[in-house]
């Protein structure tokens, strides 16, 4: 028997090839995320610090030291799933200042003086206020 190579892997790509172009937006996730949950947290953060500096119990403060820097982790990693993961390169166009705003508020809920190393109230109002202006930007994005 004789077979045609060309031929019968032509047929083959044929069948595989799809019948129908579709297109999907990432309509689960993007319904999902909000800079809500990290402005959460922030507030749990300021409000920790507060409790923190109107109280002189060694082992409270102890306590909420370590509860504050959980928190302000969890800033960090909602902050960088909407940076990685909701936000996209259109976004990133059209606000160019997006990139270095959520740079800002991670390193404003991490170490280094921000508030997971830091006792400072007023760093967790600057890391609200960061935390504000990128769900400004994220909900003009979903009005698009």
């Amino acid at each position: 028997m004789i077979r045609n190579e060309g031929r019968d892997t032509q047929v083959f790509a044929n069948l595989l090839r799809p019948k129908t172009t579709v297109s999907a937006h990432c309509d689960l996730p993007c319904g999902v995320y909000d800079p809500a949950q990290a402005r959460i947290e922030a507030e749990s953060v300021k409000a920790i610090l507060e409790k923190y500096h109107a109280n002189e119990d060694p082992a409270f403060r102890a306590r909420a030291l370590i509860i504050k820097e959980q928190r302000s982790n969890l800033v960090k990693e909602h902050l960088w799933v909407l940076w990685t993961d909701y936000f996209k390169p259109p976004h990133f166009e059209k606000y160019p200042q997006l990139h270095t705003l959520i740079n800002e508020a991670t390193k404003l809920a991490g170490g280094g003086g921000g508030t997971k190393s830091s006792t400072d109230v007023a760093t967790a109002d600057q890391l609200l206020a960061k935390i504000q202006e990128i769900s400004d930007i994220f909900w003009e994005t979903k009005k698009a």
